[in-house]
């Protein structure tokens, strides 16, 4: 411990409450790396309190209930720190995931620590680069948006530069022409939309004035794309299903063209949202009947009928779930039926790919 206090003692050394940081990750995890009892964690995080310490945890993700992550038993190890802080990198992927854990885990996180005397400090993803999760920055500040508005005093953003896992937010390519010749890594603007190198260093900045109240809670992701800039103009892609091969068009919207002559621009919609507005119609596509009849390209403004939250596959296909009724888009009858929103998992005919 003497040792540490040369370094504790700078003054460039992180403290809290008067009192250097000092973090401790794995304590709980159900895993073979992390084989410790209760006991033995218990001790060490007592021990460096008695130095007169303040101890973070970096805990499994549902520390709270001795869930399937984390070892049974611990509950006072996870109370005896100041901070904790759960881990979140694989847990979720897309507004929804984010919307969910802030109703089922995040409400009662807070409450748990609150409770206790805890800190909590979540943990924040700008999304794995690529597995195309990012959506252009709305991944992220909407979960900025959940944990705040849940109360969070502090939270932790991962990573700075962990490439290797598409999770970093420092500078990055910022298209194709600044990716090394035969690397396989995406750049930012992999889902269409032109992003500057730095653009999820100023988003996480934004999120900390949010966290600050220097600026007013909102789920409007506030971050331009490109500073100075007006938005891009989203591309016009076409839609081709994997139930059959085929790209969609006509009225109702069957994926039944044998190229993309019908097109579609993904507008951002806001909160996490897309509209695909058709342009040969020039109009948006509606889930009709909150999703109970076919898609059309026939709305000239967005609304909840509208709106879908566009998925990312594991298999590189996109799948859309209807803000209508909470389903997936399917091409009914391998594609031979006009789609509809009305399944409630993901498989080839509610799979597709935008060319």
């Amino acid at each position: 411990m003497g040792k540490m206090r040369a370094y504790t003692a700078s003054p460039a050394y992180a403290k809290q409450n008067g009192k250097p940081v000092v973090g401790i990750w794995g304590f709980g995890f159900n895993d073979a790396n992390h084989p410790w009892s209760a006991a033995v964690c218990l001790d060490v995080i007592n021990w460096f309190k008695a130095q007169g310490v303040y101890v973070m945890g970096g805990t499994p993700t549902h520390w709270r209930n001795g869930d399937s992550d984390s070892r049974p038993g611990f509950s006072d190890v996870y109370h005896a720190y100041h901070m904790i802080s759960p881990w979140m990198v694989g847990r979720i992927g897309d507004v929804a995931g984010s919307d969910w854990f802030y109703t089922n885990v995040t409400l009662a996180d807070v409450r748990d620590c609150v409770a206790h005397g805890i800190d909590y400090q979540p943990c924040v993803l700008p999304g794995d680069l690529q597995e195309r999760q990012r959506a252009h920055g709305d991944f992220m500040w909407r979960q900025f948006y959940n944990v705040i508005r849940a109360g969070a005093p502090a939270i932790y953003v991962s990573m700075f530069d962990e490439y290797n896992e598409g999770n970093q937010i420092a500078k990055t390519a910022e298209s194709a022409a600044f990716v090394p010749a035969g690397s396989t890594f995406l750049p930012l603007d992999e889902d269409g939309t032109a992003c500057s190198a730095d653009y999820y260093l100023r988003l996480t900045g934004d999120g900390g004035r949010m966290l600050k109240g220097a600026i007013t809670l909102t789920a409007t992701r506030p971050t331009a794309p490109v500073i100075g800039s007006t938005p891009t103009p989203p591309t016009a892609v076409g839609v081709r299903s994997r139930a059959n091969g085929r790209f969609v068009g006509g009225s109702p919207l069957v994926a039944s063209l044998p190229s993309g002559s019908e097109t579609f621009t993904v507008v951002d919609a806001g909160g996490g949202l897309v509209a695909l507005r058709s342009t040969r119609t020039g109009k948006y596509v509606c889930a009709q009947q909150a999703g109970a009849a076919a898609l059309v390209a026939d709305r000239d403004v967005i609304g909840g009928w509208e709106t879908f939250t566009r998925v990312a596959n594991p298999d590189g296909s996109v799948s859309f779930r209807s803000s209508a009724n909470g389903r997936y888009v399917c091409a009914e009858n391998a594609g031979a039926d006009p789609l509809i929103a009305n399944r409630t998992a993901v498989g080839p005919w509610e799979s597709f790919d935008l060319v």
